[in-house]
């Protein structure tokens, strides 16, 4: 990739830093505004503090403070995620930069909790936006129209809404800071089928290995919770537990099959834990009792620990095709979750409900 540095000497953007930055959040917008020959210059609230980042990646001095900041000098702001924004809304110098920004019409990028920060400015009123699923209440409240999608821009506002999303977040910086196009060898924004991981992992994210590691990982769950299902739906005799396990079978073996189709995509085969997952759901169940209710309850634990080890894999790769599929799998074991949680809390209420037999004779 070629960059006609000379042609960006005038460009100027400003990336915000905090404690606790997410680290990818941070470094790939500013690696690849670096590479494309754009002068970057990193403003924090505290000139001589080094910044460290959530996952330990970072570590960085601002090249400015915020309340030395003009808004005019610069050409557009980044403001990156993680728990850096709450520390950013509540400097009010950070909070004036931003809004003179935004009135004066510079790009404004924000990602992951970065809109935080606008919403402490007021900046939301009317905007269409996205962000973090977590704020996607509070962006509303403060006047946005939130839309679940990776890349949302309105006038100068440019917002996407995690780690995945992070590729096609800078290359619309760049393309509207007039980088772009096939002399940069960068895609269209737009273009879902691009193969936006391996931008990424130029600009300091993902790699493929890290990649197929999630993918592994995930798949691992799946099919240990596909066997585990399984093993409970034999044991279990109330109709409508079993098919509800039945349902959630055919949703194990599509993730799956997806899991698979992608790794395959990737030119990589399962790893040695994901093929023997099976075996350790067997040995599980076979030490599980033939009650109902202790059916469900197995089901809803093996459910729980999903969501937690899903979740973490939805934030941890900057690869939108596998975060997306780990996303489909983590809102479906939430919602799986809620429905099995309400069979299990009516089963145990019928049960104290009901009359117990008594023993003994009657005088």
């Amino acid at each position: 990739m070629t960059h006609d540095h000379n042609h960006f000497a005038r460009k100027k953007v400003a990336i915000l830093i905090e404690n606790a930055v997410e680290d990818v959040e941070f470094l790939i917008p500013y690696n690849a505004l670096k590479q494309a020959g754009i002068e970057v210059v990193v403003l924090g609230a505290r000139l001589n503090e080094k910044y460290k980042g959530k996952q330990g990646k970072l570590s960085m001095q601002a090249d400015r403070t915020i309340t030395d900041a003009i808004a005019s000098e610069f050409d557009a702001v980044v403001i990156p995620g993680g728990m850096a924004p709450d520390k950013m809304r509540r400097h009010p110098n950070t909070v004036r930069f931003v809004q003179e920004a935004m009135q004066q019409g510079k790009w404004i990028a924000a990602v992951c909790h970065g809109p935080q920060v606008l919403i402490e400015g007021d900046l939301l009123k009317a905007k269409q936006a996205t962000g973090f699923s977590a704020i996607r209440k509070d962006m509303i409240n403060a006047g946005a129209n939130y839309l679940d999608e990776p890349l949302v821009i309105d006038g100068n506002l440019i917002t996407s809404r995690e780690p995945g999303d992070l590729a096609i977040f800078t290359t619309a910086i760049l393309s509207r800071l007039g980088y772009g196009g096939k002399d940069a060898a960068l895609p269209n924004e737009k273009d879902r089928n691009a193969e936006w991981w391996k931008l990424a992992d130029a600009w300091g994210g993902a790699t493929k290995g890290d990649i197929v590691k999630g993918l592994n990982t995930a798949l691992a769950g799946e099919r240990y919770s596909l066997e585990a299902l399984e093993k409970y739906s034999e044991k279990e005799s109330n109709p409508e537990a079993r098919s509800l396990f039945q349902e959630m079978i055919g949703n194990k073996q599509r993730h799956i099959e997806k899991l698979e189709t992608y790794l395959q995509h990737l030119g990589e085969k399962p790893s040695l834990a994901a093929n023997i997952a099976e075996q350790y759901a067997k040995v599980k169940a076979a030490f599980t009792g033939s009650d109902d209710v202790y059916q469900i309850r197995c089901a809803l634990g093996d459910l729980q620990t999903g969501i937690g080890d899903v979740g973490n894999l939805c934030t941890m790769f900057t690869d939108p095709k596998a975060t997306a599929i780990f996303k489909e799998i983590y809102n479906d074991l939430l919602t799986y979750e809620q429905r099995l949680g309400q069979m299990y809390r009516q089963l145990t209420t019928d049960r104290v409900e009901s009359p117990q037999p008594t023993t003994g004779s009657v005088l």
